[in-house]
């Protein structure tokens, strides 16, 4: 989609993907080697009484499934900004996390492009909102 075609309020609903214990710990021991995400005798004497996924892995996640809506296709150019990121639940091996993608804010620039700012609001098989965070994108009009 072009700039032009997006506008404040517009609603996008992704498809679903399931969290395997083997995608969190294979994730967090490259980008997140804690306990919580990788031990887990550990992590069950945790608050989490489990494994859970890391918090960038729930970012990525989320973007994968937004991106993959194919709603910006060709006509993005770079992502801008992130903003007021919140881990809301932990999302555990088993969790099918989907997406709700709301247009909160569209700029125009005078070069031929515009700023589209969308909120990711990330819930789980439960429709427990389990992440939420605001990302800009540049993109063409």
């Amino acid at each position: 989609m072009k700039f032009n075609e997006f506008y404040v309020g517009q609603i996008f609903k992704t498809k679903s993907i399931k969290i395997t214990k083997e995608n969190i710990t294979k994730f967090a021991a490259e980008f997140d080697p804690q306990y919580m995400h990788l031990d887990e005798e550990k992590a069950k004497q945790g608050r989490f009484n489990g494994i859970i996924a890391s918090g960038i892995q729930t970012i990525a996640v989320s973007f994968k499934l937004w991106v993959e809506t194919g709603s910006y296709g060709n006509d993005v150019i770079a992502g801008t900004a992130m903003n007021n990121l919140k881990f809301l639940k932990p999302v555990y091996p088993g969790d099918e996390l989907y997406t709700i993608v709301e247009v909160i804010a569209v700029n125009e620039k005078n070069n031929g492009t515009g700023i589209v700012t969308v909120l990711l609001s990330t819930y789980n098989n439960k429709d427990v909102k389990v992440f939420e965070g605001e990302l800009s994108v540049l993109i063409n009009k």
